[in-house]
């Protein structure tokens, strides 16, 4: 069994800038990839920002130069700095794992709002 759990959404002012981390615990052991998505109402989920153990990022181009995402091997925990954040941003965002031996997991998302 492998759990993943969010925080740091929130409501935000466009411009302003939220920090999301993720926490993945359970019987495994190491994590190829951690990422984020995101959906928004009446949208497809779509991809966030990946980032593998080797420190290999990709993102979205709608969130180049904006956000970040990074992660902590050691302690299985996956970031994702968003600045310069825009209404579009509103979603929720699912952080994920993908283990070699147990596929992909998902977290239960945190809900991000950027509205004045």
């Amino acid at each position: 069994q492998v759990q993943l759990v969010e925080s740091g959404g929130g409501l935000v002012q466009p411009g302003g800038s939220l920090r999301l981390s993720c926490a993945a615990s359970g019987r495994f052991r190491s994590i190829t990839t951690m990422g984020w998505d995101r959906q928004a109402p009446g949208n497809q989920r779509e991809l966030v920002a990946t980032i593998t153990s080797g420190g290999g990022t990709n993102y979205a181009d709608s969130v180049k130069d904006r956000f970040t995402i990074s992660r902590d091997n050691a302690k299985d925990t996956v970031t994702l700095q968003m600045n310069s954040l825009k209404p579009e941003d509103t979603a929720v965002y699912y952080c994920y794992a993908f283990i070699a031996t147990k596929g992909t997991h998902w977290g239960r998302g945190t809900q991000v709002t950027v509205s004045s």
